[in-house]
Formats: structure tokens, C-alpha cells, sequence
């Protein structure tokens, strides 16, 4: 087993690891809607004092070069001309083509691939570890646990068109070593049946939890959930966010550089009035 440090810093997504050990089965249709719903454009760019700028990259996680927003992420570039470009998750590298790139490396991959090819800095805008320390100062064991298996259940049928039944045998393997993957919550949610159960507590009138909707984990719209967990944890997220993330963002802006951010089209903060929509 790899050690918590390197299974938190490679995002938080334990999940991946299972993928491997289950094929692709036919497409989960909450999945296929959710990916098909997600592909509008969405990046906007807002000036700041100082002389920089932020634009802001909402990406949909796709290995596929034919996607349409890789023609927008070049887009994105040619408009903003960034001199630092900050993406989510571990740098992976890049390939020799775009192509290679995208289907080795996805869209994040893509974003250092055309750094590179601009000579433009990069750097990595999140921090999984710093985010679950912060989360787990501000929320109850068994409610952050449920939130982060739910969480990553429905990443990981985003990334493997995985059935009910897969998605289950996954969880239990997951579930079996979350002491490791989840630190400080080895006394909650041990089993699947206890996760059923702690989801019922929470979601009685909701589907399944291997069925939890994929915007139940984008802050801004769970911000309004009905369900009083989601609120809890969307504001804790947003508050990590406003003081960790896009501060570092904005600081570099204000010290004059055009800042292209390319994030979770899920994740991606309010938009202002008076930021300028492309």
C-alpha cells in the first residue's frame, strides 16, 4: 500500500487505483448526461489592479483530442497570452503530440502541453492534502468521510463508465483500507453496509449512494442544496478555496502576470459582474 502522503497528493482520488482491476462496462447514464450537459464553453477573464489578469479555464475531464474544448483551451491562450498557467493534479508530464498528450494525460496534460509549447511557467493549483487538513479541522469525521467516498464514487464512474456493480466492488475494496486513504476516520463508515446506512441518515430521499449526482460536489451549486451536508461541506470548500487557492491565484495577477487557470468546470468560482464572459 502506498504510503497516506502520495495517496492524498495524487488528488484524493483512491478510487483510480481500482480502476484498473475493472474493465469499462456500457455507459452509466447519469454519467453520460452529466459529461454531455457539462461541454459548454466556460472561461472568462477578469483584469486586476496591478496590471495582471485571471482567466479562468472551466475543464471537463476527457481524453478524447476530438473534444471541442481543446479547440477552446487554444482559444483561451491566444486570447489571454498568460505568463503562468496553473492546473489541478500531479504534473504528469507531457507527450511529443497533442494528441499523445491529451490521451495519456488528459486535459490537465493538454494545459502543459501548450505552457510548454509557449514557454509560459506553470504551477499546480491544488493541494489535496492542505484542503482535507483544513476540512477535517472544520468537519465531523463521519460527515467528511461519507462526502469523500461519494465524492470520489462519482469521479471514478466519470472516468471508467463503470456499472453499479463495479462501482460496489470498488467501494469495498476502498472501504476496506480507508484508514489509510481517509486518516482520522478509521472508527466511521467501516463497511458498506454502514456506508448505506450513514447515506440514508443523510439522503433519505435520494437514489442509491453509488447514484449521487455529480453536482452535489461542485461547491458553488451545492452552496444551495436542499441537503444540509452538502451546504456544510460546499462552505467549507469554498472557504479553503477563498483563502488558499484563488488567493495564491490572484496575488500573482496583482504582481502583474496574466494568470490562465485551468481548472473542474464543476469547480469553478462564482463569476462576478463585472468579470468580462468569452
Amino acid at each position: 500500500m502506498k504510503t497516506v502522503a502520495l495517496l492524498l497528493a495524487v488528488a484524493l482520488s483512491p478510487l483510480a487505483v481500482f480502476a484498473q482491476a475493472s474493465a469499462p462496462s456500457a455507459p452509466y447514464a447519469q454519467v453520460v448526461s452529466y459529461r454531455a450537459a457539462a461541454l459548454a464553453p466556460a472561461y472568462y477573464t477578469r483584469s486586476v489592479a496591478g496590471g495582471g489578469s485571471i482567466t479562468y479555464f472551466g475543464a471537463v475531464c476527457s481524453h478524447d483530442a476530438t473534444d471541442a474544448q481543446f479547440a477552446q483551451l487554444r482559444q483561451a491562450f491566444a486570447a489571454c497570452q498568460p505568463t503562468v498557467v496553473f492546473y489541478e493534479h500531479p504534473d504528469c508530464g507531457v507527450d511529443s503530440t497533442e494528441a499523445a498528450t491529451i490521451a495519456q494525460f488528459g486535459d490537465a496534460g493538454y494545459a502543459r502541453y501548450l505552457a510548454r509549447q509557449h514557454r509560459v511557467a506553470t504551477a499546480r493549483l491544488d493541494d489535496p492534502l492542505a484542503e482535507y487538513a483544513y476540512l477535517q479541522a472544520h468537519i465531523a469525521p463521519e460527515r467528511l468521510k461519507l462526502y469523500y467516498l461519494l465524492r470520489e464514487t462519482q469521479r471514478y464512474q466519470v472516468r471508467t463508465n463503470a456499472s453499479a456493480a463495479q462501482t460496489r466492488q470498488a467501494m469495498r475494496q476502498l472501504l476496506a483500507n480507508s484508514a489509510q486513504f481517509l486518516p482520522g476516520t478509521a472508527q466511521v463508515i467501516r463497511n458498506e453496509a454502514e456506508l448505506a446506512a450513514t447515506y440514508r441518515q443523510y439522503f433519505a430521499s435520494s437514489p442509491k449512494w453509488w447514484q449521487a449526482p455529480a453536482d452535489w460536489f461542485a461547491p458553488q451549486a451545492a452552496a444551495s442544496s436542499p441537503h444540509a451536508l452538502l451546504r456544510e461541506l460546499s462552505t467549507a470548500v469554498l472557504a479553503y478555496r477563498e483563502q488558499q487557492v484563488y488567493s495564491k491565484v490572484l496575488a500573482r495577477a496583482q504582481a502583474g502576470a496574466r494568470v490562465l487557470v485551468v481548472m473542474s468546470r464543476a469547480d469553478l468560482p462564482a463569476t462576478p459582474p463585472t468579470l468580462a464572459r468569452n
